[in-house]
């Protein structure tokens, strides 16, 4: 466990109130709950990422004006063991000549090996936008050139990647341009080439985006968002060569995004927006094997939108989310899995 982190929990254990969801009570394995800042120079704010380095976490998400719009670009905060730090944009979509963009998606990963990596897109729309990395060797505080990415590669598309044995990291992708289609790519030297699995469906009669990877043992499954009112999945028995026909699963979806890990102790946590309709509520669930879940909290369940949750387990077990609360700001809840038990 970083100092930073380990500061963090004490302080906000102390600070911060219980989440308006649980309508006062403090629910069993929840450590704290905070916003990452509470004022910021952009009114908006979306698809927020986070990641563990050596000097604590970093934040990550795109703010502006509202999305699809030029001024949005990709900000960072850092914890530096007392607080985060005000955030900072690292990153726009101004281009050669002067035209500007919007960012999009950003997606934190730290390797075992190697730079923090901080993924995004750039483009007009999700359609017609285009994979970038920077990369900073210091934490989050200062960064690389901006790089684009080979075109047809976006890298992790809104979650976070997965370290395989051997170093390959892998990413959960997706392609709008002509429907929702679900991809797996990989790079083995952190960005420099890659190999792209896929599309696993057709994008109309099948369609899904934004992928988040679980492990199994010798087996990984996706967990995505569709346009079909339930979380999709598929399976790969062969280390991401081949993947199952993406199929229903019984989780509801309405038509947002998720994001899961798998924790050290072999179960997997899900957060997700259990309804048909509407982004409200917002909750954890567990499961054992990937395929069973069961609700073991409600982070928001108020009017409004609480939505594209970011989830990762650190190094000291405690699990991070962070998450869009009413598009204004970002909202940091740490949980302690082992208190999750079935009831």
């Amino acid at each position: 466990m970083t100092s930073g982190i380990r500061v963090a929990v004490v302080a906000l254990a102390l600070t911060v109130s219980s989440l308006s969801a649980g309508e006062g009570e403090k629910q069993p394995g929840i450590v704290s709950v905070e916003f990452i800042y509470e004022k910021a120079s952009f009114p908006q704010c979306h698809a927020s990422t986070m990641a563990e380095t050596k000097g604590g976490l970093v934040a990550a998400w795109f703010g502006g004006t509202r999305e699809k719009n030029p001024d949005v670009g990709i900000w960072v905060s850092r914890y530096t063991g007392a607080k985060w730090t005000e955030p900072v944009e690292v990153a726009n979509g101004v281009q050669d000549g002067g035209k500007r963009f919007p960012c999009w998606n950003p997606v934190l990963f730290q390797p075992s090996k190697g730079p923090l990596l901080l993924f995004y897109k750039v483009g007009p729309s999700p359609s017609r936008w285009w994979g970038m990395l920077l990369t900073s060797d210091d934490g989050g505080k200062t960064w690389s050139k901006p790089q684009r990415l080979p075109d047809g590669i976006w890298g992790p598309i809104k979650n976070k990647p997965i370290e395989l044995p051997g170093g390959t990291v892998l990413c959960g992708t997706s392609d709008e341009s002509k429907g929702w289609r679900v991809y797996l790519q990989s790079t083995t030297d952190l960005g420099k080439s890659w190999k792209s699995v896929g599309p696993l469906n057709d994008g109309r009669a099948m369609a899904a985006i934004q992928p988040t990877i679980l492990t199994h043992g010798d087996k990984l499954q996706i967990l995505c968002r569709s346009k079909h009112g339930r979380i999709v999945e598929s399976w790969s028995k062969d280390g991401s060569k081949t993947w199952s026909e993406l199929t229903r699963t019984e989780l509801l979806n309405p038509n947002s995004g998720i994001d899961a890990v798998t924790l050290k102790d072999g179960r997997h946590l899900l957060v997700y927006n259990p309804t048909r309709s509407g982004r409200s509520p917002l909750n954890v669930a567990l499961s054992k094997d990937g395929k069973d879940w069961q609700d073991m909290l409600v982070l928001e369940k108020e009017p409004g939108e609480f939505s594209y949750p970011a989830v990762i387990q650190t190094s000291d077990g405690l699990v991070h989310i962070t998450y869009t609360w009413k598009r204004q700001r970002v909202r940091h809840v740490i949980v302690d899995p082992a208190k999750l038990q079935p009831r």
